[in-house]
């Protein structure tokens, strides 16, 4: 509290004529409460303890240009307003997955971010040079597989909460460098996984909200309630009146259905394309899916039982042929976690991880295929630690910001990264 008569002229000068907003001050005075009950110090001596050189943008409008929110996120956090509050919201998110996690017996571990094989998910990697071993290495894509031998190892709950980097697009929904939560439970299977998603994510919404009953966008999420589960072969064919995982013999016949229920929704090029040139029935009831059912899954669903060609890490389904014990669960249109019941067998996992090296490479002759730019190896390393053997096991990955997006309201993964990656 500044008041002409407790200060001398030539601080009250340098007040009216030196001072700005954004200047740090420290004062010295008599502790008191204003009229109002507000305590303050009233003000008898000042000094500048930080001088602020450039002006801050007027409170009316604050920073209008959305691109320099993220650019100067400083700046964004302290004229507008909720932004604090984002990642305020983002920590008690990241405090109640460990929290959750710890409680249930889990130790958080940390694995290597540059790997000689990026493995654990089909992605294009970031790829550096280490020059005192003159190696080629790649930033880890997914930490699954040295989360898996751990497990060999015998930790038999392990968690990373920690950063991914995939050389990919930028978008609402994706930033090259994000952030994931990996369980992996020995003596488990995916049944536990379903629980214990469905556990973690009503844990956080109540952490950061107060509720599970949540509204994104305008739309009234229910999290209190079980998540919905359902096939994912069932839910194309709830929606298009067909059913697309057929037998390879048919497939020929099933992608010519597939692209005629697409033109006949308006559906984009692109997608009929990729029905068309699907190698499998499972890849082509996978991109049926994704053009028919993803974005309308608004409320969490589980969808399970995904084809074995798309799921190369997953242990197949003990019941159903075809396909996998995994499921994947969706909340407002958006993929929120990913798990299955783990592959343990060494010898059918070094058949599917080559079967996906030959993929690779098989889309790599096209001209122009983004899967010329770079390579899918084996990783040798992995499929010793399976040989001396793997208990069975149940993972999943859930993304932590598209969780954070959900949780905060936000429409963009760029409001809930506090430095995103931008372009230009």
């Amino acid at each position: 509290q500044l008041e002409k008569r407790n200060l001398d002229n030539d601080d009250f000068k340098m007040l009216k004529t030196l001072m700005d907003v954004g200047d740090f001050v420290g004062a010295t005075g008599t502790v008191r409460r204003t009229d109002k009950g507000e305590l303050s110090v009233l003000c008898q001596s000042y000094e500048v303890l930080t001088k602020s050189l450039l002006p801050l943008p007027d409170k009316f409008h604050g920073l209008s240009d959305v691109e320099k929110r993220y650019r100067q996120r400083y700046v964004d956090m302290i004229v507008t307003p909720g932004v604090r509050d984002t990642f305020v919201a983002r920590a008690k998110m990241l405090s109640s997955l460990r929290s959750e996690l710890g409680r249930r017996g889990f130790l958080e571990v940390e694995t290597p971010v540059l790997q000689t094989e990026a493995g654990g998910a089909e992605a294009r990697p970031f790829v550096t040079h280490h020059n005192a071993l003159d190696r080629r290495l790649s930033l880890r894509i997914a930490t699954e597989l040295h989360l898996k031998r751990m497990v060999v190892g015998g930790m038999e709950r392990v968690f990373e909460l920690g950063r991914v980097f995939r050389n990919e697009g930028i978008s609402t929904r994706h930033n090259p460098e994000f952030t994931s939560v990996e369980v992996y439970q020995a003596y488990a299977d995916f049944t536990d996984m379903l629980e214990l998603t469905e556990a973690l994510v009503r844990q956080c919404a109540e952490a950061c909200c107060g509720t599970a009953e949540i509204t994104y966008q305008g739309e009234r999420i229910d999290l209190a309630q079980p998540f919905r589960r359902a096939s994912m072969r069932d839910l194309v064919l709830e929606e298009t009146g067909e059913d697309f995982f057929v037998a390879e013999e048919e497939l020929d016949g099933a992608k010519a259905r597939a692209a005629e229920v697409l033109a006949a929704r308006g559906a984009k090029p692109g997608d009929v394309a990729k029905v068309r040139a699907a190698e499998t029935p499972g890849h082509l009831l996978n991109e049926m899916f994704e053009a028919t059912v993803e974005a309308g899954l608004v409320q969490p669903t589980f969808v399970l039982e995904h084809p074995i060609s798309i799921s190369p890490l997953a242990k197949p389904h003990r019941d159903k042929p075809g396909v996998t014990e995994r499921f994947e669960l969706f909340v407002t249109g958006r993929e929120l976690a990913n798990a299955f019941s783990e592959l343990t067998d060494p010898v059918d996992q070094r058949a599917r991880l080559e079967a996906q090296v030959r993929s690779h490479q098989a889309r790599a002759q096209a001209e122009g295929a983004e899967e010329r730019e770079y390579e899918v190896e084996l990783d040798e390393d992995f499929l010793t630690a399976l040989e001396y053997g793997m208990p069975p096991t149940a993972g999943m990955g859930l993304g932590v910001d598209r969780l954070a997006m959900l949780l905060t309201d936000s429409p963009s993964i760029r409001d809930v990264i506090p430095f995103p990656t931008l372009k230009g």
